[in-house]
């Protein structure tokens, strides 16, 4: 399956929830014919150009709309902005939490869950007002700020009784997996006890068989788990219009995938995109050698500051993949 976002029809918006989800006033080539008198709404003009270009498809290929949305504001967050972000990489990041906050498997902050409520008011009035289409399908990452952020965007909202908020966890939405401990997910059944509607992807283990602790993962392998996520989801899903809860650098690299501009999203923050999705099975792709996972240091205190590409500067000569005991904070 190859997915691209061709520059000729793409519906590229960025969202913030001031802009109609970041549609832009256009004209469509179905306008003449659905709406001549100009009463229809922006995303009704272009729910019916999506399915004309579905329409007009040959059998291997289909456009589908993502809206990629991500996760509120969670400790983990709060805890870089609080102790910078060097602090954190190599030193905080890497321990449970700081004897006042706890972010393994981080959940989201009071601030992350206002952002959740602002997302569920937009989406009402998308839905009542713009008349945008209610997704159709549902997919999560498994980490708690995700699970979370899924269920208070959408749970309650006057959805169609044909496409209800049941979302698929899936493992592969996860974030780039680091030695941090937020990017750690817990076990299948601490999520089926707190969502217990929720569906699990096929495989879904019980416990986190990815994250290691001691090392992190390239973004070559990322590149390569998200690439494989979206030819699932396209290949398997005969919806058009799909939610996605994820993570900041989980979408950026889906993005990537998707050989669309860049664009990093701040907590509570989503984006939209039209795809077109060829199957490609019967063509031979080149494969390649990646390296999946690298080792990372930490320090024993809060270190001096961290260098992209070189790693922690520890404000001794020593540093260690097992970090001190964390202190409690002000935060």
């Amino acid at each position: 399956m190859r997915v691209v976002s061709p520059s000729s029809i793409a519906f590229v918006a960025f969202l913030s929830t001031e802009s109609n989800y970041g549609l832009i006033d256009r004209s469509y080539p179905t306008d003449g014919e659905f709406d001549p008198n100009g009463e229809k709404t922006l995303w009704q003009r272009f729910e019916h150009y999506v399915n004309w270009l579905n329409h007009g498809a040959d059998s291997k290929t289909q456009y589908k709309v993502l809206l990629m949305g991500r996760h509120g504001e969670g400790y983990h967050n709060a805890a870089e902005s609080y102790f910078g972000t060097p602090a954190w990489n190599c030193y905080w990041g890497p321990l449970d939490g700081n004897g006042t906050h706890i972010w393994r498997d981080a959940d989201l902050t009071e601030a992350g869950i206002e952002q959740t409520v602002k997302a569920f008011n937009f989406w009402a009035n998308q839905l009542a007002v713009k008349k945008q289409h209610a997704p159709q399908s549902y997919y999560t990452s498994p980490m708690t700020r995700c699970t979370v952020t899924a269920n208070l965007t959408f749970n309650g909202l006057d959805l169609p009784r044909e496409y209800p908020f049941v979302p698929t966890v899936k493992e592969y939405l996860r974030e780039g997996i680091s030695m941090r401990t937020c990017d750690e997910r817990s076990n299948k059944t601490h999520i089926q006890s707190r969502f217990p509607w929720y569906r699990f992807e096929e495989g879904f283990t019980e416990n986190d068989e990815l994250w290691k602790g001691y090392e992190g993962e390239t973004s070559e392998a990322q590149f390569k788990r998200a690439k494989e996520l979206v030819d699932d989801i396209v290949s398997t899903d005969d919806n058009i219009w799909l939610s996605i809860t994820s993570h900041s650098g989980q979408i950026r690299t889906i993005l990537e995938v998707l050989n669309h501009r860049p664009f990093r999203l701040s907590t509570g923050q989503a984006i939209a995109v039209l795809v077109k999705a060829e199957n490609m099975r019967n063509i031979e792709v080149p494969t390649s050698t990646i390296q999946s996972w690298h080792a990372e240091a930490t320090c024993n205190s809060p270190p001096v500051t961290s260098i992209p590409g070189t790693g922690c500067v520890c404000s001794t000569t020593s540093s260690t993949l097992a970090p001190a005991t964390a202190v409690t904070t002000p935060f």
